[in-house]
């Protein structure tokens, strides 16, 4: 008798799709450097240098800023490796995993808040993509400045700098359309020039700021102590919120692995390390342009506008739209197609949901949300660190407390079964979801504008600051004790369902 297909040993072929299937055991060929070398890749983007720059314009010298770094990475760290174990031990990818805790069909509510911040980033890197062609275009035509406005005041967006960030979105789409293997000559591109840019960029603010004393020797503009804590906890917290996308679908990486060593010290060496190293050479040059120009210049694109070659800031900038577009489709695509086939694993594959991940990351303002380092920490990576939080809290007290670690492969994938809750959404996973969203939102709509500051109390907006944390552990404590008394036990002797996708 020929050996069964997994599709053929999955009952319900409602919930299953090639994309979203568990990968076995003998197919996975991911190592320690991989993951590694994957934690590099993604961690030496624009993005990750102005998370450091950012804490230098918000008044942070550049120890404080590197150890605020360190400490966020160090901590989004742990429910990285706690979610990759599920990934690395079945071959599931996030929306298969969500299943166990939320439902078949509640899967899709922590899927679509991932997939939609993972929209948002999509939409921040191809504004930084497109704005380095407009550095790039203003350079050799100078009336791209002086077009028309077409766009209404309350957008904040000129039409040179749009018609490149569209244009670049489109050159995004095409490479969508082409394949997510067409992006690997580019991958390799920048794992060449980003560091070797990266480094150019260090030895020209140690040149041009008289070295690294003068530069270090920048203080901080904090008052006071109490001052600087104030400033610290949320930048903390924005910090791990700058990987909480990832720390939940880790598992699209993770189901790869050939043991779960190798996912583990693999993601420990590369993730703190790299975020910290490249940070630092954003601190030095941020640190550096106040030194030189008199001012702290956040934004490496806007910087390189600055030199007097044209020629260099060309280069330059076709390097970096060449490396955010590598970056975009790497980190920003494949994972919210995965949550978008989720929905309909039979009608959206990875173009459909790459294409919905385009329209979203447009209709996100992106321009805005980069617009300054307070938007940038204070509403973008705190905000949606509030809404992932709770669910990494739901997710790893769900895996490890109540399932002990053991999951039945094909009711993942299979309506009537022990994750279905019966109408397919687990409700306490839900009250426990939304239990954890609504301490962090007195803060967040203070913060953007929607209430006065003296609409609330002003510890109930303080909580704003931890809101990853207080997410995390108030959802997962919620869920714990809730499950507990439902009786939904520990599920002890699991077999995996005549599956070949398990090692230890």
């Amino acid at each position: 008798m020929p050996n069964k297909t997994t599709a053929e040993l999955i009952e319900d072929v409602q919930y299953y799709s090639e994309d979203l299937a568990p990968i076995p055991a003998d197919k996975r060929s991911w190592g320690t450097w991989n993951y590694a070398a994957l934690w590099i890749s993604m961690s030496l983007c624009i993005p990750t240098y102005m998370l450091a720059s950012s804490l230098i314009e918000g008044g942070m010298n550049w120890w404080e800023a590197i150890v605020t770094i360190f400490i966020g990475n160090s901590i989004v760290l742990i429910p990285m490796i706690l979610n990759g174990r599920a990934g690395a031990k079945y071959g599931i990818p996030f929306p298969v995993l969500a299943r166990a805790s939320f439902g078949l069909k509640g899967a899709n509510i922590p899927a679509m808040l991932r997939a939609v911040i993972a929209c948002g980033w999509f939409g921040i890197q191809t504004w930084i993509g497109g704005f380095a062609l407009y550095q790039m275009v203003r350079l050799w035509i100078p009336s791209i400045d002086s077009l028309p406005q077409i766009f209404p005041a309350s957008w904040s967006l000129q039409t040179g700098p749009a018609l490149m960030f569209l244009l670049f979105w489109l050159v995004n789409m095409y490479v969508v359309y082409l394949g997510v293997d067409s992006i690997k000559k580019l991958l390799v591109f920048k794992a060449f020039f980003l560091p070797a840019a990266a480094l150019a960029l260090l030895f020209w603010a140690m040149s041009a700021g008289h070295g690294l004393g003068p530069i270090l020797a920048q203080p901080s503009k904090f008052k006071s102590t109490g001052e600087f804590w104030l400033y610290f906890f949320p930048s903390l917290t924005g910090m791990v919120g700058f990987w909480a996308t990832l720390s939940l679908n880790i598992p699209d990486f993770t189901r790869n692995a050939k043991s779960q060593k190798a996912q583990e010290w693999g993601q420990a060496i590369g993730l703190p390390s790299s975020m910290t190293l490249f940070s630092f050479i954003g601190v030095v040059v941020t640190s550096a342009t106040f030194i030189i120009y008199g001012k702290t210049i956040w934004d490496p694109v806007v910087l390189a506008g600055k030199f007097d070659s044209k020629l260099l800031v060309s280069i330059a900038m076709i390097a970096v739209a060449l490396s955010t577009l590598a970056t975009n489709i790497a980190a920003n695509i494949v994972s919210p197609a995965n949550d978008f086939a989720n929905l309909s694993p039979k009608k959206i594959n990875f173009k459909t949901g790459g294409y919905i991940t385009g329209i979203i990351g447009i209709c996100i303002f992106p321009w805005k949300l980069i617009a300054d380092p307070s938007g940038y920490i204070f509403i973008w990576l705190v905000g949606y660190s509030g809404l992932l939080g709770p669910i990494g809290g739901i997710m790893i007290a769900d895996y490890y407390f109540i399932r002990k670690q053991k999951l039945h492969i094909k009711e993942l994938y299979s309506f009537g079964g022990r994750y279905t809750f019966g109408s397919g959404f687990n409700k306490l996973a839900i009250i426990a979801l939304i239990l954890g969203i609504l301490p962090n939102a007195p803060g967040f709509f203070t913060i953007i504008g929607v209430l006065p500051k003296d609409a609330v109390w002003p510890w109930v907006v303080y909580i704003y600051n931890y809101a990853w944390f207080a997410g995390f552990f108030i959802s997962g404590l919620t869920y714990l004790i809730m499950m507990g008394k439902s009786g939904e036990t520990a599920e002890a002797g699991l077999q995996e369902g005549g599956l070949n996708v398990s090692i230890n």
